[in-house]
């Protein structure tokens, strides 16, 4: 077990005091609203310093976790130990000719708009994703059609040595809902994606038309994780849970959302505990019912209360 005060002086020499907060609340910084506390909560400012975190997290053998803006994800209500790395700090959007470069912490809604005042095609299928660009590229975040690996070109990721590396898609085997990044241990620090000139008015034609699709279909009025499951072969996750009649099914503050079924909403102050309980309840009913294996989309880490 690492000893605490020794990583904060350590952390004290690799970045400002302010950028480093202890026992921070996680459900206050993630879009689920879910999760209890990271022992060390950093906020980085620059590439140099997120070497530096994960050459010190090396160095001293203190876990180390990557958190986006948790819209993909629940973390348990025991929260995570050891080092929690947000980048909400890297959000710059730049435009090269036919590019947008991205850094990681940016919202890649706000990476298709920018696409969309710059008359880019290729990003409107992400107009209505809630993740950062860093989600989106650990798991290929998709919608209507449209896929990361549709658009990247590469991006800059700090490997679990420390060392600022060029990786290009082809290295990031992106496949349905799924990068190696996770494998590799990288951090994504920027993502630059090649898109294709049309007229603007074509681009925001297809952002509308799918932003409509999107707020009449999903349960946009609560916190939530998304879709919760992914695709299973043949079937569609949100239908098997219809017909097996568990639209307003809930476990504490979690609900099997009556707008969508592949939805479970945070309705009132669930707890990541609720939320678990609930997927493993759905999981387990549509088994019953339809001998269909729901895989889960959403990604669950930390550890339960004690």
């Amino acid at each position: 077990m690492y000893n605490k005060e020794t990583v904060y002086k350590e952390l004290l020499n690799v970045m400002h005091e302010d950028n480093i907060k202890r026992d921070e609340l996680l459900r206050n910084h993630l879009y689920t609203k879910l999760g209890g506390k990271a022992d060390f909560f950093l906020t980085p400012t620059t590439y140099e310093e997120v070497q530096n975190i994960v050459k010190l997290s090396n160095k001293v053998d203190v876990p180390f976790t990557l958190l986006g803006n948790g819209s993909n994800l629940i973390v348990k209500d025991g929260g995570i130990r050891g080092i929690v790395l947000h980048l909400a700090n890297f959000d710059e959007i730049n435009t090269n000719d036919q590019q947008i470069v991205a850094q990681s912490g940016a919202a890649i809604i706000d990476v298709s708009r920018r696409a969309l005042a710059e008359r880019l095609s290729g990003l409107e299928f992400a107009c209505g994703i809630p993740g950062t660009v860093g989600g989106a590229l650990f798991m290929n975040a998709g919608a209507y059609g449209g896929e990361i690996k549709d658009v990247l070109d590469y991006c800059y990721v700090v490997d679990r040595h420390g060392e600022l590396i060029k990786r290009t898609a082809a290295d990031l085997e992106l496949d349905y809902r799924h990068s190696n990044i996770s494998e590799n241990g990288d951090i994504v620090l920027e993502a630059t994606f090649s898109l294709k000139p049309a007229e603007y008015d074509d681009i925001k034609a297809i952002m509308d038309d799918l932003t409509h699709k999107r707020e009449s279909k999903q349960p946009l009025e609560y916190p939530s994780c998304g879709s919760v499951f992914k695709r299973p072969p043949g079937y569609f996750a949100g239908k098997l849970i219809q017909d097996s009649e568990l639209q307003g099914t809930n476990f504490g503050g979690a609900e099997v959302s009556t707008k969508h079924a592949g939805f479970i909403v945070n309705k009132n102050n669930a707890s990541a505990k609720d939320y678990i309980s609930l997927i493993e309840h759905v999981q387990k009913t549509v088994k019953e019912k339809f001998d269909v294996e729901l895989e889960r989309e959403v990604r669950i880490i930390g550890e339960d209360l004690e």
